[in-house]
């Protein structure tokens, strides 16, 4: 893993040990060239740990309060060179080991990871697990072993019977609309689901949404998508950061984005905050620029 942006003194350091290592061509074909290209890989260009990972993601000190309480919310998605978000309809294809690293230190950081009803058929979700890595860092911030997660869906069109509802370490949260039909509302309450009404009709309103988990105290908030739930968020302008991981494939085809949804008349604009690189993928963050 090599740090790209921002520059630190380190990766300055680094990148100016390189170019003087490059500046005598007869450095190639000798032994103190290749040791000292060695010695920097060694520095900057090796699988992090995930006490590194999880500094490189933590969340602000200071989160918005754009909506109710305050709390922060990030997505993570993966997407190739030419913009799917998914191969024959699932995101593992076009991941990595080391996407699967920044994926779980991004769930462990979280109080809350919520996902589409889509999203949880298709990637068959199961409950976040404890991990060990990050016991003591969640403890200190006063988080539950493991982050809870939040299903959005208006129909409540879910297999209850799965370990997602029925054995999870912290209790499933369903956020849905009040109209949502009264059986599936018991249904998902009697599987030990927790049911949150965040919308006043069938569907769920994002910034409600994302307010009521707060209000429970769920402030540090993580989505994984899917594409339509993200726009969703897009659009009622509740996104504060977008961890996207560039796989370097093409796939052609067509494959959904990572956003869904009909078209914004006014798009929001982000500012990037810190690009990561390994294996050819490149890990970015962009923070929304608020007005």
């Amino acid at each position: 893993m090599r740090r790209l942006f921002p520059v630190t003194e380190q990766t300055d350091r680094n990148d100016r040990n390189d170019d003087s290592g490059r500046n005598d061509g007869s450095h190639r074909n000798h032994g103190s060239g290749r040791n000292h290209g060695s010695d920097r890989a060694n520095e900057s260009d090796r699988e992090w740990t995930l006490d590194e990972l999880a500094d490189a993601y933590a969340y602000p000190a200071t989160l918005g309060t754009s909506h109710g309480a305050p709390h922060w919310l990030r997505a993570n998605m993966v997407s190739t060179l030419d913009g799917a978000a998914q191969h024959d309809g699932r995101s593992q294809a076009i991941s990595s080991a080391a996407d699967m690293r920044v994926f779980g230190t991004l769930r462990a950081l979280a109080d809350v990871v919520v996902a589409g009803a889509e999203t949880v058929r298709l990637e068959g979700y199961r409950p976040a697990r404890a991990r060990d890595a990050f016991a003591a860092r969640r403890a200190a911030a006063g988080q539950a072993p493991a982050p809870a997660i939040a299903v959005v869906s208006a129909s409540l069109n879910l297999d209850f019977s799965l370990p997602l509802f029925t054995s999870p370490l912290v209790p499933t949260l369903v956020l849905t609309g009040a109209a949502a039909p009264p059986a599936r509302v018991r249904a998902a309450e009697k599987a030990g689901a927790r049911v949150l009404v965040a919308g006043d009709g069938s569907a769920v309103d994002p910034a409600r949404a994302v307010a009521a988990l707060a209000e429970r105290g769920l402030t540090r908030q993580l989505t994984e998508g899917g594409p339509r739930l993200l726009g969703q968020f897009v659009a009622a302008g509740v996104l504060d950061e977008l961890c996207l991981s560039v796989s370097p494939l093409l796939t052609a085809g067509t494959a959904q984005r990572i956003t869904g949804g009909p078209e914004i008349p006014d798009p929001g604009r982000f500012a990037l905050a810190a690009l990561l690189e390994e294996g050819g993928f490149l890990f970015t963050r962009y923070r929304r620029i608020r007005h």
